[in-house]
């Protein structure tokens, strides 16, 4: 498996705490078959300029020095569209030095994220959106439109478990077809990519896991599109009643 969603940083943002917290993470990330992850630190689009190509050796290569010798990490960032128009198309801000930037929305979803997105893209990068699932006025329709844009869409494993409004809203992308990716967004805590695979494997959703775990994950890497994933098999019932509360969501009038 590839996780390339991680704060696994010791000491950097609201990720692992520690070099010894990152450490307990990486050696159990190894053991659930994890091979590849990406350490993605917290950064705002509108201080993108300041972060030097060197940013943050020592603590990389710190972390390197110690990890298990299965586990691949490799750079990046997490970047919040915090200013819309700001040039992400720079090596050193990307996904292991594709032409994949890891971006996330400030919390609701921003007037014209399409259009934002659809900008990033003509500039030659492809911007995967983490954890749509958690944007306030994230709809299935929303979720098609950021994809045309050239986005790739990447849910956090640990909502494929949840009973919450997030993770009902994740498990809709899945049974639509509209996640490229799934990664554990860990903090130095218990979410790993082990409980998606898991999940969509008792769910009837091998070949989704394989796409969605490693497949689409090294293809960004490569510089490649994702494969299409096909839709979850969610038993009828089930899917009725979450595109009824997806329905039902949209429709609500916004605070």
């Amino acid at each position: 498996m590839i996780d390339l969603h991680t704060h696994l940083l010791p000491g950097v943002d609201d990720g692992a705490a520690t070099e010894e917290a990152s450490l307990r993470v990486l050696r159990r990330f190894a053991a659930d078959g994890v091979r590849l992850v990406a350490c993605t630190p917290h950064l705002r689009a509108s201080r993108a300029h300041a972060v030097t190509a060197d940013a943050l050796d020592e603590k990389h290569d710190a972390l390197r020095a110690v990890a298990p010798p299965e586990v691949t990490l490799v750079r990046g960032w997490e970047i919040m569209l915090d200013e819309p128009g700001v040039d992400l198309a720079r090596p050193h801000l990307s996904l292991g030095g594709s032409s994949a930037v890891l971006v996330e929305f400030p919390g609701a979803v921003p007037v014209h994220a399409d259009r934002e997105l659809f900008r990033i893209s003509m500039s030659g990068v492809v911007p995967v959106l983490a954890h749509p699932e958690r944007y306030v006025g994230c709809t299935p329709q929303s979720a098609r439109a950021w994809r045309a844009a050239g986005a790739a869409l990447q849910v956090d494993a640990v909502m494929l478990l949840g009973t919450g409004t997030r993770a009902r809203l994740a498990r809709a992308l899945l049974a639509d077809g509209l996640v490229d990716l799934v990664a554990s967004d860990n903090h130095g805590d218990g979410r790993s990519m082990a409980l998606a695979r898991d999940w969509l494997t008792a769910h009837g959703g091998a070949e989704q896991s394989d796409l969605l775990l490693r497949v689409n994950p090294e293809r960004l890497l490569r510089n490649e599109r994702p494969v299409p994933v096909p839709p979850l098999p969610i038993p009828t019932g089930a899917l009725r009643l979450l595109r009824l509360w997806i329905a039902g969501r949209a429709d609500r009038p916004s605070a």
